[in-house]
Protein backbone atom coordinates (compact mmCIF):
# COMPACT_ATOMS: atom_id res chain seq x y z
CA UNK A 1 0.00 0.00 0.00
CA UNK A 2 1.06 3.20 -1.12
CA UNK A 3 2.20 6.12 1.89
CA UNK A 4 -0.64 8.49 2.13
CA UNK A 5 0.31 12.09 0.26
CA UNK A 6 0.44 15.37 1.80
CA UNK A 7 -1.00 18.35 0.52
CA UNK A 8 1.72 19.73 -0.97
CA UNK A 9 1.83 16.76 -3.00
CA UNK A 10 -1.81 16.81 -4.26
CA UNK A 11 -2.87 19.27 -6.69
CA UNK A 12 -3.84 22.54 -4.40
CA UNK A 13 -7.43 23.38 -3.86
CA UNK A 14 -6.69 27.02 -2.30
CA UNK A 15 -10.78 28.45 -2.92
CA UNK A 16 -12.00 25.16 -0.81
CA UNK A 17 -8.79 25.68 1.94
CA UNK A 18 -9.32 29.54 1.94
CA UNK A 19 -13.05 28.78 3.03
CA UNK A 20 -12.04 26.21 5.78
CA UNK A 21 -9.33 28.68 7.06
CA UNK A 22 -12.04 31.63 7.23
CA UNK A 23 -14.38 29.19 8.80
CA UNK A 24 -11.58 28.11 11.35
CA UNK A 25 -11.06 31.97 11.94
CA UNK A 26 -15.05 31.98 13.15
CA UNK A 27 -15.23 29.72 14.89
CA UNK A 28 -12.33 30.83 16.95
CA UNK A 29 -13.33 34.44 17.27
CA UNK A 30 -17.10 32.67 18.58
CA UNK A 31 -14.87 30.54 20.81
CA UNK A 32 -13.21 34.00 22.23
CA UNK A 33 -16.20 35.14 22.58
CA UNK A 34 -17.76 32.38 24.71
CA UNK A 35 -14.53 32.85 26.53
CA UNK A 36 -15.51 36.26 27.58
CA UNK A 37 -18.96 35.93 28.41
CA UNK A 38 -17.77 32.90 30.64
CA UNK A 39 -15.03 35.44 32.33
CA UNK A 40 -17.27 37.69 33.87
CA UNK A 41 -18.99 34.52 35.85
CA UNK A 42 -15.54 32.02 36.47
CA UNK A 43 -12.20 32.35 36.88
CA UNK A 44 -9.14 31.59 34.35
CA UNK A 45 -8.21 28.38 35.77
CA UNK A 46 -12.14 27.28 35.72
CA UNK A 47 -12.65 28.41 31.96
CA UNK A 48 -9.05 26.60 30.93
CA UNK A 49 -9.97 23.39 32.24
CA UNK A 50 -13.68 23.39 31.03
CA UNK A 51 -12.01 23.88 27.60
CA UNK A 52 -9.87 21.58 27.90
CA UNK A 53 -12.46 18.93 29.27
CA UNK A 54 -14.83 19.58 27.04
CA UNK A 55 -12.26 18.69 24.23
CA UNK A 56 -11.03 16.04 25.27
CA UNK A 57 -14.80 14.31 25.12
CA UNK A 58 -14.92 15.77 21.90
CA UNK A 59 -12.28 14.15 20.64
CA UNK A 60 -13.32 10.18 22.34
CA UNK A 61 -14.95 9.13 18.98
CA UNK A 62 -11.73 9.37 17.08
CA UNK A 63 -9.41 7.81 20.07
CA UNK A 64 -11.95 4.97 20.09
CA UNK A 65 -11.27 4.41 16.62
CA UNK A 66 -7.48 4.84 17.18
CA UNK A 67 -7.00 2.22 19.81
CA UNK A 68 -4.71 1.68 22.72
CA UNK A 69 -1.97 0.48 20.08
CA UNK A 70 -2.41 4.00 18.05
CA UNK A 71 -1.97 5.65 21.34
CA UNK A 72 1.13 3.82 22.35
CA UNK A 73 4.71 6.39 21.91
CA UNK A 74 8.20 6.30 22.61
CA UNK A 75 8.01 10.49 22.94
CA UNK A 76 6.23 11.05 26.09
CA UNK A 77 8.75 13.69 27.35
CA UNK A 78 8.32 15.80 24.12
CA UNK A 79 4.38 15.61 24.25
CA UNK A 80 4.84 16.54 28.12
CA UNK A 81 7.18 19.54 26.67
CA UNK A 82 4.32 20.63 23.66
CA UNK A 83 1.52 19.95 26.42
CA UNK A 84 2.80 22.40 28.65
CA UNK A 85 3.47 24.83 26.44
CA UNK A 86 -0.02 24.81 24.69
CA UNK A 87 -1.56 24.82 28.23
CA UNK A 88 0.51 28.38 29.19
CA UNK A 89 -0.64 29.72 25.70
CA UNK A 90 -4.10 29.18 26.82
CA UNK A 91 -4.12 30.52 30.55
CA UNK A 92 -2.24 33.90 28.63
CA UNK A 93 -4.88 34.19 25.92
CA UNK A 94 -7.85 33.68 27.87
CA UNK A 95 -6.72 35.58 30.21
CA UNK A 96 -6.10 38.10 27.95
CA UNK A 97 -9.43 38.07 26.83
CA UNK A 98 -11.64 38.46 29.85
CA UNK A 99 -9.43 41.90 30.03
CA UNK A 100 -8.77 43.47 26.72
CA UNK A 101 -10.83 43.98 23.53
CA UNK A 102 -11.26 40.59 21.96
CA UNK A 103 -9.52 41.55 18.65
CA UNK A 104 -6.65 42.63 20.00
CA UNK A 105 -6.04 39.52 21.99
CA UNK A 106 -6.36 37.31 18.90
CA UNK A 107 -4.34 39.51 16.94
CA UNK A 108 -1.61 39.86 19.65
CA UNK A 109 -1.68 35.72 19.69
CA UNK A 110 -2.18 35.38 16.19
CA UNK A 111 1.34 36.79 15.90
CA UNK A 112 3.17 33.39 16.05
CA UNK A 113 4.39 33.09 12.55
CA UNK A 114 6.85 36.43 13.71
CA UNK A 115 7.82 34.05 16.39
CA UNK A 116 8.30 30.68 14.78
CA UNK A 117 11.17 31.86 13.23
CA UNK A 118 13.34 33.16 16.55
CA UNK A 119 12.17 29.91 18.23
CA UNK A 120 13.19 27.68 15.76
CA UNK A 121 16.69 29.03 15.03
CA UNK A 122 17.18 29.23 19.13
CA UNK A 123 15.72 25.82 19.77
CA UNK A 124 16.88 23.70 16.60
CA UNK A 125 19.60 25.83 15.46
CA UNK A 126 18.05 26.58 11.70
CA UNK A 127 19.19 29.11 9.68
CA UNK A 128 17.00 32.87 9.68
CA UNK A 129 16.73 33.95 6.10
CA UNK A 130 18.07 37.59 5.81
CA UNK A 131 14.68 37.70 3.92
CA UNK A 132 12.41 37.06 6.89
CA UNK A 133 13.92 39.79 8.98
CA UNK A 134 11.54 42.67 6.87
CA UNK A 135 8.20 41.38 7.59
CA UNK A 136 9.24 40.40 11.49
CA UNK A 137 10.40 43.86 12.16
CA UNK A 138 6.75 45.17 10.76
CA UNK A 139 4.85 42.69 12.63
CA UNK A 140 6.51 43.57 15.43
CA UNK A 141 6.03 47.72 14.52
CA UNK A 142 1.80 46.57 14.48
CA UNK A 143 2.33 44.82 17.97
CA UNK A 144 3.99 47.79 19.37
CA UNK A 145 0.62 49.88 18.00
CA UNK A 146 -1.74 47.31 19.67
CA UNK A 147 0.33 47.68 22.57
CA UNK A 148 0.86 51.00 22.85
CA UNK A 149 3.28 51.69 25.20
CA UNK A 150 4.53 54.88 25.97
CA UNK A 151 1.10 56.65 25.39
CA UNK A 152 0.12 56.06 29.05
CA UNK A 153 -2.77 53.23 28.19
CA UNK A 154 -0.15 50.07 28.23
CA UNK A 155 -2.06 47.04 29.38
CA UNK A 156 -0.21 44.38 31.45
CA UNK A 157 -3.01 42.08 30.13
CA UNK A 158 -1.50 43.02 26.56
CA UNK A 159 1.69 41.94 27.49
CA UNK A 160 0.47 38.21 28.54
CA UNK A 161 -1.64 38.10 25.18
CA UNK A 162 2.25 38.38 23.33
CA UNK A 163 3.38 35.97 25.76
CA UNK A 164 0.38 33.51 24.83
CA UNK A 165 2.01 34.44 21.42
CA UNK A 166 5.50 32.92 22.45
CA UNK A 167 4.13 30.16 24.67
CA UNK A 168 1.90 29.12 21.13
CA UNK A 169 4.84 29.41 18.92
CA UNK A 170 7.33 27.19 21.10
CA UNK A 171 4.47 24.68 21.30
CA UNK A 172 4.34 24.76 17.18
CA UNK A 173 7.72 24.05 17.21
CA UNK A 174 7.05 21.11 19.42
CA UNK A 175 4.41 19.62 17.39
CA UNK A 176 6.71 20.02 14.39
CA UNK A 177 9.65 17.94 16.15
CA UNK A 178 6.67 15.61 16.48
CA UNK A 179 5.39 15.14 13.33
CA UNK A 180 8.52 13.47 12.37
CA UNK A 181 7.48 10.10 14.16
CA UNK A 182 4.07 10.38 15.69
CA UNK A 183 0.49 11.04 13.77
CA UNK A 184 -1.58 13.81 14.35
CA UNK A 185 -4.47 12.46 16.18
CA UNK A 186 -2.19 11.28 18.34
CA UNK A 187 -0.27 14.44 19.12
CA UNK A 188 -3.95 16.09 19.79
CA UNK A 189 -4.87 13.00 21.97
CA UNK A 190 -1.70 13.76 24.40
CA UNK A 191 -2.25 17.37 24.69
CA UNK A 192 -6.11 17.15 25.30
CA UNK A 193 -5.30 14.44 28.19
CA UNK A 194 -2.17 16.46 29.68
CA UNK A 195 -3.63 19.96 29.49
CA UNK A 196 -6.76 18.36 31.10
CA UNK A 197 -4.98 16.87 33.83
CA UNK A 198 -2.51 20.02 34.56
CA UNK A 199 -5.71 22.13 34.54
CA UNK A 200 -8.23 19.99 36.96
CA UNK A 201 -6.20 21.05 40.71
CA UNK A 202 -6.42 24.83 39.55
CA UNK A 203 -9.76 25.04 38.56
CA UNK A 204 -10.94 22.59 41.47
CA UNK A 205 -8.99 25.24 43.73
CA UNK A 206 -10.76 28.13 42.33
CA UNK A 207 -14.11 26.41 41.44
CA UNK A 208 -17.51 28.02 42.12
CA UNK A 209 -20.83 26.25 40.29
CA UNK A 210 -21.46 28.04 37.17
CA UNK A 211 -25.10 29.82 36.45
CA UNK A 212 -27.65 27.99 34.98
CA UNK A 213 -27.77 29.82 32.15
CA UNK A 214 -23.76 29.88 31.26
CA UNK A 215 -23.66 26.40 30.59
CA UNK A 216 -24.78 26.65 27.07
CA UNK A 217 -21.94 29.43 26.55
CA UNK A 218 -19.32 27.21 27.85
CA UNK A 219 -20.88 24.05 25.74
CA UNK A 220 -20.66 26.65 23.05
CA UNK A 221 -16.88 27.15 23.58
CA UNK A 222 -16.37 23.18 23.60
CA UNK A 223 -17.94 23.16 20.46
CA UNK A 224 -16.39 26.23 18.53
CA UNK A 225 -13.09 25.09 19.47
CA UNK A 226 -13.80 21.72 18.12
CA UNK A 227 -15.61 22.97 14.53
CA UNK A 228 -12.62 25.56 14.83
CA UNK A 229 -9.51 23.04 15.12
CA UNK A 230 -11.56 20.27 12.30
CA UNK A 231 -11.85 23.37 10.19
CA UNK A 232 -8.46 23.91 10.44
CA UNK A 233 -6.80 20.51 9.74
CA UNK A 234 -9.51 20.44 6.24
CA UNK A 235 -7.77 23.77 5.45
CA UNK A 236 -4.28 22.39 5.57
CA UNK A 237 -5.36 19.37 3.53
CA UNK A 238 -6.60 21.50 0.55
CA UNK A 239 -3.76 23.91 0.02
CA UNK A 240 -0.12 24.44 1.61
CA UNK A 241 0.16 26.44 4.88
CA UNK A 242 1.65 29.56 3.10
CA UNK A 243 -1.43 29.97 1.20
CA UNK A 244 -3.64 29.34 3.37
CA UNK A 245 -2.75 29.98 6.72
CA UNK A 246 -3.26 33.87 6.22
CA UNK A 247 -6.58 33.81 6.29
CA UNK A 248 -6.51 32.78 10.09
CA UNK A 249 -6.37 36.63 10.50
CA UNK A 250 -10.11 36.71 9.39
CA UNK A 251 -10.55 35.38 12.60
CA UNK A 252 -9.26 39.43 14.39
CA UNK A 253 -11.94 40.67 11.59
CA UNK A 254 -14.49 38.39 13.02
CA UNK A 255 -13.85 38.93 16.85
CA UNK A 256 -14.06 42.96 16.08
CA UNK A 257 -17.41 42.91 14.44
CA UNK A 258 -18.70 40.18 17.12
CA UNK A 259 -17.59 42.73 20.28
CA UNK A 260 -19.17 45.23 18.41
CA UNK A 261 -22.42 43.79 17.83
CA UNK A 262 -22.82 42.16 20.86
CA UNK A 263 -20.76 44.62 23.21
CA UNK A 264 -20.52 47.93 21.45
CA UNK A 265 -16.91 47.79 21.47
CA UNK A 266 -14.98 49.17 18.21
CA UNK A 267 -11.66 49.00 17.92
CA UNK A 268 -9.41 52.01 18.42
CA UNK A 269 -7.21 53.70 14.84
CA UNK A 270 -4.30 52.59 16.14
CA UNK A 271 -5.27 48.93 16.89
CA UNK A 272 -6.82 49.02 13.57
CA UNK A 273 -3.37 50.07 12.09
CA UNK A 274 -1.27 47.53 13.78
CA UNK A 275 -3.63 45.23 12.90
CA UNK A 276 -2.99 45.43 9.17
CA UNK A 277 0.60 45.57 9.91
CA UNK A 278 0.62 42.77 11.96
CA UNK A 279 -1.76 40.76 9.48
CA UNK A 280 0.37 41.57 6.25
CA UNK A 281 3.77 40.94 7.88
CA UNK A 282 2.62 37.28 9.23
CA UNK A 283 1.35 36.39 5.78
CA UNK A 284 4.42 37.62 4.32
CA UNK A 285 6.34 35.34 7.23
CA UNK A 286 4.33 32.29 5.96
CA UNK A 287 5.36 32.89 2.69
CA UNK A 288 8.91 33.20 3.46
CA UNK A 289 9.69 30.45 5.32
CA UNK A 290 7.74 28.29 2.80
CA UNK A 291 9.81 29.61 0.30
CA UNK A 292 13.37 28.82 2.39
CA UNK A 293 12.19 25.22 3.18
CA UNK A 294 11.58 24.61 -0.05
CA UNK A 295 14.71 25.96 -1.41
Amino acid sequence: MSAPTTAAERTADLPRGALFMTGAGLFFAGMGMSVKIASDSLSNAQVVFIRNALGLVALLPWLLALGEGGLRTKHLPNHLLRGVLGLLNMYCLFYAIARLRLADAILLNYSTPLIMPIVERLWLAEPLPRRVWAPIGLGFLGIALVLKPGLGVFQPAAGVAFAAAIFGATAQVGVRRLTATEPPTRIVFYFAIISTAISTAPAVRAWTSPPAALWSVLAAMGVLATLGQMSLTRAYSHAPAAQVGPFIYTSVVFAALLEWLLLGRAPDALSLAGAALVTAAGALALRLQARAAGS
